[in-house]
């Protein structure tokens, strides 16, 4: 009987003994991403924040939870951060007619109908997603259809990449767009004397400052929409790249009411109201928004021909694309930022606007540096300038799925030799060491794991071409990994938050139901994220 209370008394004293924590996860397969890309079993997590990795037994003898979750050898991974997207466009878009994956005009058209007919309070209809390349002879159209189905409601859609749209003749009455109109950073197609409605660039901006602001009420929803798709896809910080100061505000105020959880590092748009406003101040951050860069843009895309090119393009003589401003704002811009806590992130991506950038950054710069200014896309350089990003610590953000959308006609517009320096990611990797890796959503899809095959096998998600595109520039899955959480964090200052399963850092993770580490690569789009958790508290 002694014998029996003594033993009573050790557990009791035994479990006394142990930390008290909120939760623990064990029995898992737990890629920290430490510096030494260490992988372990079990986590502790306490006030939203992990407080010890190890091994099974030492993380259960030492600590005791409220919640125990067994994993039972589920993988476990930082949460994805996405290093370049559109977090509150892509929640616009959630609410616009979808017109991704249309493969004929046509079909486009036909779309946007059903949406419009599905919708018919709308004042305005606006999509999203068409893309001339994907269409027989990869021309634009002309807008006579949507002149026919809309003659008395303005439309307006977008490309894929965002950089050109269709406007039917409603929508630029009210714009106040004439033919032979010209634009600085844009150009107003013509057919035959007569706009087409194709407004590339610049060109459209007119046609949208005529579009009301989306109520508050539907504001919200896209945006809790767009929280539900990442976290669905393990995605627990997202950096949003061109947003106002006003979305900052209504955003924060969100987050503090308890209406959104997604971590967003914000890029501000370059204009006169934003600059005004945080040039005073500095960057902003709270628990769940940190402000600190300025988004600005270059050029254009390839696809729309809008990318600055050094020679002119292979399929349109004489045409070298254009930038978006005149070289001196890029350069004053720089000046007057080299001063401040805000990065310089600037949307780059023919060979000639990277150059330009380049050239600007290293002015100013001076060197090594740890100010993190950006490039965005990085996606066309001259093999002369990839020495421009290590000089002066310049960091390439690039969006792997960009490779296997273009790689079907690139080659068409740039020529062969031109091609080798583009979507070049291992040679822009060596540049500094590290690389984030992002998306662009909604221009490509939200998945991260379209990311991570695009990367490692350079294949989209047909698994075109089955011997990868451009292999040499293919990164390795732990590069890819570390390019979608801790790279990605360290590109907006985050590294010490997030990016990592480390003590003392925000305990956002996720699991899957594979190994990608070491799935096969055709199984790669089949990962499914089994559960998020963000600051210790499960949000899918």
């Amino acid at each position: 009987m002694k014998k029996l209370v003594t033993i009573i008394m050790l557990f009791v004293l035994a479990s006394c003994s142990t930390s008290k924590v909120d939760t623990i996860i064990h029995h898992a397969v737990i890629y920290t991403v430490d510096s030494a890309f260490t992988v372990l079993e079990a986590m502790a997590v306490k006030d939203g924040k992990i407080v010890a990795v190890g091994k099974n037994d030492e993380i259960l003898k030492k600590y005791s939870a409220v919640e125990n979750i067994d994993a039972k050898g589920e993988a476990v991974y930082p949460g994805f951060i996405d290093a370049h997207a559109h977090f509150v466009g892509y929640g616009r878009s959630l609410f616009q007619a979808d017109l991704f994956g249309s493969n004929t005009w046509e079909e486009t058209v036909a779309r946007v109908k059903t949406f419009a007919d599905q919708h018919p309070d709308l004042p305005w209809i606006q999509g999203r997603g068409w893309d001339q390349n994907r269409w027989p002879g990869k021309g634009y159209p002309t807008n006579e259809e949507l002149n026919k189905l809309f003659p008395d409601k303005p439309v307006i859609i977008t490309r894929v990449d965002g950089h050109a749209s269709i406007a039917n003749q409603k929508a630029m009455d009210m714009a106040g767009i004439k033919a032979g109109q010209t634009i600085v950073g844009g150009s107003i197609e013509m057919k035959e004397g007569k706009l087409t409605g194709v407004l590339i660039d610049n060109a459209d901006n007119k046609v949208y400052d005529q579009i009301p602001d989306p109520t508050k009420e539907i504001y919200i929803q896209s945006l809790q929409a767009a929280q539900k798709n990442c976290f669905e896809q393990g995605l627990t910080t997202i950096t949003d790249c061109g947003l106002s100061y006003r979305d900052v505000d209504a955003i924060d105020a969100l987050q503090k009411s308890g209406k959104l959880d997604i971590r967003l590092f914000v890029m501000l748009s370059d204009n006169n109201e934003n600059l005004d406003k945080y040039l005073k101040t500095g960057p902003y951050k709270t628990d769940k928004i940190f402000v600190k860069g300025f988004k600005v843009y270059a050029d254009g895309a390839l696809g729309s021909r809008g990318a600055c090119l050094l020679q002119p393009y292979n399929d349109k003589a004489g045409w070298q694309g254009f930038l978006l401003r005149n070289k001196s704002h890029y350069d004053s811009l720089a000046n007057v930022l080299v001063a401040t806590g805000f990065q310089m992130c600037t949307h780059a991506i023919g060979d000639s606007a990277n150059r330009e950038i380049l050239n600007i950054y290293n002015k100013y710069l001076k060197g090594k540096n740890d100010k993190r200014w950006r490039i965005e896309h990085a996606q066309i350089i001259n093999q002369a300038d990839f020495n421009l990003f290590g000089s002066a610590s310049i960091v390439p953000s690039v969006q792997p799925t960009h490779a296997t959308s273009d790689m079907y006609w690139a080659e068409e517009r740039l020529g062969k030799e031109r091609l080798k320096g583009g979507y070049a990611y291992k040679q822009l990797l060596q540049q500094n060491g590290w690389l984030p890796l992002g998306t662009d959503f909604p221009v490509e899809d939200i998945s991260p794991f379209k990311t991570f095959l695009a990367a490692v096998a350079r294949k989209d998600a047909k698994g075109f071409p089955s011997n990868g595109f451009q292999m040499e520039n293919a990164l390795s899955r732990e590069e890819t990994i570390r390019g979608m959480t801790i790279w990605a964090a360290k590109a907006g200052f985050l590294e010490t938050e997030v990016g990592s399963l480390e003590t003392g850092k925000k305990a956002d993770f996720i699991l899957l139901n594979k190994y990608l580490m070491k799935v096969a690569e055709a199984d790669i789009l089949n990962v499914k994220v089994s559960a998020t958790y963000l600051g210790g508290k499960k949000v899918h």
